[in-house]
Order: C-alpha cells, then sequence, then structure tokens
C-alpha cells in the first residue's frame, strides 16, 4: 500500500512525538545518502531519493513503533547511525522512506573490566567509548578509520574491521552478545557468554544484515588491555608488491599475530609514504600487547624479512607517525570535500579478498582490467592497492584510485567512479575471491551478490522472507532488486 509524505509524517509525530521526527530539507539530503556519493554530496548535490522522515529514536521503544507502523503500511526503512558507510547501503532505494536514526541512542550502559566486556546502545561512538576505555587501560581493539564517527550498531551491521585486526580480528571476533529489533517490532536478544554450541550462531543473522532483517539497538564487545607503551613499529621497503605480499604471508602463517600488517603497492604507497618511499613498495607491522610478546614478535619479523635480500628497513618513528594519523573525522571529511570541489579530484577504494596463492593474479589481472577497459584511463591519476588485512588463508587487497573529474557532477558516478569499481569486483568474482571483505554490499555491489554466493544465496532469501516478509527494510540493499 502507498501513503501521501504529509499521512507518514502525520502518523510517525503521532506515534514517537513532534521532537523526534526531522523533515527539513538539509537532514533530509544529509541522511538519503552515503559516502558512496560523496563528490555530489561535497557540490551540494544530492541525487539519491529523499526520505519523508528522519527519526531520531531514542529507546528501543522508539524503533519498535516505528517498525510497527511502517511494517504495517509496507514503507521503506533505511535505519541509520554513524552514517560512515562507503557502498550506498544508507541510500534511501525510493521516495518518502523513513530513516529511523539511531544516534541519539548513546548511552554507554556498563564497562564490566572483571569479564572484559562492555555493553553499549547502537549510537555509541567508538571513539567515545575508546576515550573512556583507556582510562581505564583498556580497549576494544577496532580501530576502523571512521572511528571518530562510526557508532558501534553501525559497525556490527556492516561486518566492520579495524586496523588492527590481524591481532584483535573483525567486529565478528569481539562482538559478545546483541539486541535487535525485527520488522514486525519483536525484539531479539542474544545473552552475553564467551562461547556456546546450542546450534548455529544467531548473532551472524543480525551482524552484516546492513539493515535489510533487523535494526540493531544494543551491543556487547569483548575488552582487552591496552599497552601502548610497548608498541614496537616496523617498515620495510620492498622492490615489488608481489614480494612484500610474500613477507606478510610468511610471518602470519607462521603463527605470529602483529597488530598491523600491511603491505602496499608502489602506486599507493607514493601517496602515503612520498617522503621516503622510493619507488618501491612498503610493508608495515606493528608488535602490540605485553612486553615479552612484542620483543618476541619484533624479532621473528626482522627475522623473517631478514631472509629476502633486497629489502631496507626505514626509520620506525616514521611508521609510528604515519600510522597515528590514520583515523578520519569532521575535520578531514570537511577537507577532502573542499579539495575535491577546488581541484575536480577525486578517490576511491575497492576491498576485496582471496587466498594468498590467488592474491598476485588478482593485482595484475585487476588493474590490467582498469587500463585496458576504463575509456577514460587518462584520467585516473593514480590506481594501486595495498593489503591490510590477512589471516592464515589469505588476505584483503585494498584497491585505490584517483581521477580527475572531466564531467559535471551529476555524471560523476556513471563515468569514472562505478565502472572502475565495477571491473574491480568483476575480476575478483571470476578469480574465486570474495568481492566485499569490509565495506559490505550496500546498493552497489547486489549485482554481483548472488554470484558472491552461488548455491548458498538461496539462504539469504530464505532469511529475508522469514524476517522481513513485506519487503520493507533498506530495499535494494545486500539482496538483488526484484525486477
Amino acid at each position: 500500500m502507498s501513503m501521501a509524505r504529509e499521512d507518514i509524517v502525520k502518523n510517525l509525530k503521532s506515534i514517537v512525538g513532534d521532537n523526534k521526527i526531522y523533515t527539513d530539507l538539509p537532514t533530509l539530503q544529509e541522511s538519503s545518502r552515503d559516502r558512496f556519493l560523496k563528490y555530489t554530496g561535497a557540490h551540494g548535490i544530492y541525487v539519491a531519493p529523499l526520505a519523508s522522515a528522519v527519526v531520531k529514536a531514542e529507546s528501543v521503544e522508539d524503533v519498535v513503533k516505528v517498525l510497527k507502523f511502517a511494517n504495517e503500511h509496507s514503507l521503506n526503512v533505511v535505519p541509520r547511525s554513524g552514517g560512515t558507510a562507503t557502498e550506498g547501503g544508507l541510500e534511501c532505494g525510493v521516495v518518502d522512506s523513513i530513516v529511523l536514526d539511531c544516534a541519539s541512542m548513546n548511552k554507554i550502559i556498563k564497562i564490566d573490566p572483571y569479564n572484559m566486556q562492555a555493553t553499549v546502545q547502537a549510537g555509541v561512538v567508538l571513539e567515545t567509548l575508546e576515550e573512556d576505555l583507556r582510562k581505564m587501560g583498556l580497549t576494544t581493539g577496532h580501530s576502523p578509520q571512521s572511528k571518530p564517527q562510526a557508532q558501534l550498531g553501525g559497525l556490527v551491521a556492516t561486518r566492520s574491521i579495524g586496523q588492527f585486526s590481524t591481532l584483535y580480528g573483525g567486529i565478528e571476533d569481539m562482538l559478545v552478545g546483541v539486541e535487535a529489533v525485527f520488522p514486525d517490532g519483536r525484539i531479539a536478544r542474544i545473552k552475553n557468554v564467551p562461547r556456546r554450541a546450542a546450534g548455529p550462531d544467531l548473532r551472524h543473522i543480525m551482524m552484516g544484515n546492513e539493515g535489510t532483517l533487523c535494526v540493531i539497538t544494543e551491543v556487547t564487545v569483548k575488552l582487552f588491555k591496552y599497552m601502548p607503551e610497548n608498541n614496537k613499529y616496523y617498515g620495510y621497503l620492498v622492490d615489488d608488491f608481489a614480494t612484500s605480499v610474500e613477507i606478510l604471508r610468511e610471518v602470519i602463517v607462521s603463527g605470529y599475530r602483529p597488530s598491523v600488517s600491511r603491505s602496499y603497492s608502489e602506486e599507493d604507497a607514493r601517496q602515503h609514504f612520498a617522503h621516503f618511499h622510493k619507488g618501491k613498495s612498503i610493508v608495515i607491522f606493528v608488535a602490540e600487547g605485553p612486553k615479552g610478546i612484542t620483543e618476541a614478535m619484533g624479532d621473528a619479523i626482522e627475522e623473517i624479512v631478514a631472509k629476502y635480500p633486497k629489502t631496507e628497513q626505514v626509520d620506525s618513528k616514521l611508521i609510528e607517525t604515519w600510522f597515528s594519523d590514520l583515523c578520519w573525522g569532521e575535520d578531514k571529511i570537511a577537507k577532502e570535500k573542499a579539495d575535491m570541489v577546488a581541484t575536480k579530484m577525486c578517490g576511491f577504494t575497492v576491498e576485496v579478498s582471496a587466498e594468498w596463492s590467488k592474491i598476485p593474479q588478482l593485482y595484475t589481472n585487476a588493474i590490467s582490467r582498469v587500463k585496458k577497459d576504463f575509456p577514460r584511463i587518462k584520467d585516473v591519476t593514480m590506481l594501486g592497492a595495498h593489503s591490510s588485512h590477512s589471516y592464515q588463508n589469505g588476505t584483503n587487497l585494498y584497491f585505490v584510485f584517483d581521477y580527475k573529474v572531466e564531467c559535471t557532477p551529476e555524471e560523476e558516478l556513471a563515468t569514472y567512479h562505478y565502472p572502475i569499481h565495477s571491473l574491480i569486483i568483476e575480476e575478483t568474482v571470476k578469480i574465486g575471491g570474495s568481492m566485499a571483505h569490509h565495506h559490505g554490499v550496500g546498493k552497489y555491489r547486489t549485482e554481483w551478490i548472488e554470484e558472491e554466493h552461488g548455491s548458498s544465496y538461496f539462504m539469504l532469501e530464505v532469511l529475508k522472507k522469514a524476517f522481513d516478509p513485506k519487503g520493507i527494510m533498506n530495499v535494494n540493499t545486500l539482496y538483488k532488486p526484484k525486477k
């Protein structure tokens, strides 16, 4: 059924109160998109369908009321918190959607240093939680570049990962318990236990659902000791990217877990380490934890790297200084917007993953494919990649590309961003890798979702039919659009 925008707003106000409903144009515009459309946004142009209203939920009860209303009237709901998504998952897939913003649910409910866990509402900003924890000598171990803005509910909903993942893991390794509300208004809570074997792990239905099955309202995550005084930083210049990835592999499969293990292609190194990269690939490690562990790990890293003759160690202070400035807050985002408008330069990333044996070929294939098949390659000023999250059986590749926009802002997405993005994903799926390592599927990778999952895709479809039979949750996200 359909409902006029004015009636949607009127009903929402009667359900949760006037003070929680926002219909002014700037709020609707900013809340109807995410950073996939950052270039048009920097120019004050908003091309995504506009929401009817933004509901600033302040409690689980607010979330229940809004979802029940939307479900009854078949109205699309887009759950939102920190707004740092990058794949269009926060765009309103249809006009007059309801944006359900949980940012005001920002209470740190309990920090439990004995059981080493913290329970927070979905709208708690990760950096806020980290600041409180570090005063107590603790940390979540989670540190995505979006940490100054990202909120815990969104991090869980998108299966986020942080810069220290080789040691602490992704959000799936940190999540203890979770509470969520489903479209019919039912509240589901996964209790806090260290592990259980009581059937399938139901946390994974909520985690990574990207707002298509439920709205996450509360999260409990693990805590770890915070001992930055023991950190050790290592950086090495390597002749080629394949060798630097091989160094990463040997460190990881030998059983060592530095919190940071990264390898940069020559092109990507140039933009990050211009003052010392010497035209080479760069491999970086950070050893973190108790002093004895960091010292032993540091010795092992140096021993492994020494096996590769054409490497040159750089001053550890250079790595420490660079790494301390990786997170993106409002100041960097504002500068990026101003720079895009002034220079017409724009940059994006596509993060994928594969087994170790496939990584060199994936890198070569994707870079070659873009250079060969992207018609505006002359406008691309940088094309490279780095590996930043490694595992026993493989690693990720974080492809990066910059280009000069030689078209109108409205044409930028179709002319540059999406075609390059698509070519890289196509090569990843073709070689048997995963098209989405940690940014999620959003609305711009659904084209490949069935190919990604193969014979198991029906399981995703069954979840959608079971938990959101009316299809009101974040239409066109994660799931293939209905034709």
